[in-house]
């Protein structure tokens, strides 16, 4: 079953094209949205476990511009890599050669949601630079996860993992895509009471948040997902910097988002209430919002 988008109408106004590109040994497949002649160009980089659909609320709020989302190695439709490990650090790389080989001209302005902030920020604190203009990262994981505000939880995924890992590849394969357990996920992320957001929430889970190649793809990026964070990297990062956070995040709190900006050079926070880590599915128009005013593109 199908739930249909809330933002279907305006996504279609954003005429989204697919390609593919050899990166870094992934023959990575990336979609774009609206005018390449637009002089301002996204890019988005998703979550673990994702690929581009769960960003593509956002994208539908920015008529306009022009959005580059490619499916991370390994997830989506992208091919996993051939030559080196699923790790933050051939994440960062292949995010920098990514940018180089699009070549884009104009504004360049990197997107990272979740595990995709880490490697934003990962690939931007990298000596040779990220060629980005302006960084923007939603629900940036600020801290450890295992410290975060329900690391029980946390913990239990990393039991979840380690058990997939140990059993045979087709069980261990299998309890990776178990529905029932994506369901559990997807309702103890979703913070907002409307049902029907909830059902598209949950249904937009069911249908991408196991798109991964193989169980060595998933394991792989789950230990980088939990083992690095942005504040890593954040006193490295010269890039103008925004980060679009959530007062009911269960992975990083508000006060860590708060010591996470001041380390940067030239950061800004803004914190939305009442909402927890899918800022992209329950209130993109806030974070389309966000991202315009900061790049002195509001319509008001």
């Amino acid at each position: 079953m199908i739930v249909p988008s809330p933002y279907a109408d305006l996504l279609s106004v954003m005429d989204a094209r697919a390609h593919t590109l050899p990166v870094r040994g992934s023959d990575t497949r990336y979609w774009e949205y609206g005018d390449a002649a637009s002089p301002t160009t996204v890019v988005m980089v998703h979550g673990f476990r994702g690929d581009h659909h769960g960003l593509e609320a956002v994208v539908a709020q920015l008529h306009g511009l022009h959005v580059l989302a490619p499916d991370l190695p390994g997830f989506g439709e992208s091919a996993p890599f051939t030559t080196a490990g699923h790790t933050v650090e051939s994440y960062a790389d292949w995010l920098t050669e990514f940018l180089r080989l699009v070549d884009l001209p104009g504004r360049v302005v990197v997107l990272g949601h979740s595990f995709g902030s880490i490697i934003v920020a990962a690939a931007a604190a990298q000596a040779e630079g990220l060629h980005a203009d302006d960084l923007v990262l939603v629900n940036p994981i600020a801290a450890p996860a295992l410290a975060g505000p329900r690391g029980v939880l946390t913990r239990l995924a990393v039991f979840y993992y380690w058990l997939a890992a140990a059993l045979p590849e087709r069980w261990g394969f299998a309890l990776l895509r178990n529905r029932v357990i994506v369901r559990v996920m997807s309702i103890t992320m979703a913070k907002t009471r409307s049902r029907e957001r909830r059902r598209w929430i949950h249904n937009q889970h069911d249908r991408y948040f196991s798109a991964f190649a193989d169980r060595t793809v998933v394991l792989e990026a789950f230990r980088a997902s939990v083992s690095r964070d942005v504040s890593e990297y954040a006193d490295a990062i010269t890039t103008r910097t925004l980060l679009i956070a959530a007062e009911k995040d269960d992975i990083t709190p508000v006060a860590a988002q708060v010591r996470l900006q001041a380390r940067f050079a030239d950061a800004r926070l803004h914190v939305i209430p009442g909402v927890g880590h899918l800022i992209h599915y329950e209130v993109p128009e806030t974070a389309a919002t966000r991202l315009r005013r900061f790049l002195d593109l509001a319509d008001e």
